[in-house]
């Protein structure tokens, strides 16, 4: 793990408050999206993007997830105008895409612990989209991120004892403590 320059957390535990470390979040989505175009598209222009994303968001379970949330970025909301799925908690069309991200496929990266995906899918979602979700879950979501991509994962009795301290109002530090003190090394 490496400290960001710009807010002091770990790379990327500063997001979305931090720029530096909220493009390194996008980035996790948008390395899986440039993977896929070359993989199965070869050398495509923005127009063309713009296709295969509507294409992908027709059926999310068929594409990795990492595909799927890359495509909804480049995409924009009639409703709101955001990227789709995207957009505040108050926007349905948002709302609807955002659920459907859920459907995409997860892959393990090799090396890391099954569940490893899911939960660093989730905690990425969360920390792009953080409307209508608690200050609290928030800061779980994105202090985890380090330890994910780390490929290190906590057990189920870590992620719950961390959860219900974060439910009770612990503070960042504590709950730090517990992430990056305790979370897959049992």
């Amino acid at each position: 793990m490496r400290r960001c320059g710009e807010c002091g957390h770990w790379e990327p535990a500063g997001a979305p408050g931090c720029d530096r470390c909220a493009g390194l979040v996008d980035e996790i989505v948008e390395e899986g999206w440039r993977a896929f175009l070359v993989r199965e598209f070869g050398t495509t222009g923005p127009r063309a993007e713009g296709l295969i994303a509507e294409m992908v968001v027709d059926e999310p379970d068929k594409h990795p997830w990492r595909v799927v949330d890359a495509a909804y970025d480049r995409l924009t909301c009639a409703e709101c105008g955001d990227r789709l799925s995207r957009g505040p908690a108050s926007c349905a069309a948002c709302n609807l895409a955002n659920g459907f991200r859920y459907s995409a496929i997860e892959v393990d990266r090799p090396g890391v612990p099954p569940g490893n995906e899911h939960a660093l899918r989730v905690n990425v979602a969360v920390t792009r989209r953080p409307y209508g979700i608690s200050d609290s879950e928030v800061l779980l979501r994105r202090l985890s991120l380090p330890v994910l991509l780390d490929g290190l994962l906590p057990t189920t009795a870590q992620a719950q004892a961390t959860k219900a301290r974060a439910n009770e109002g612990a503070t960042e530090a504590e709950l730090a403590a517990l992430v990056y003190g305790e979370w897959g090394r049992a």
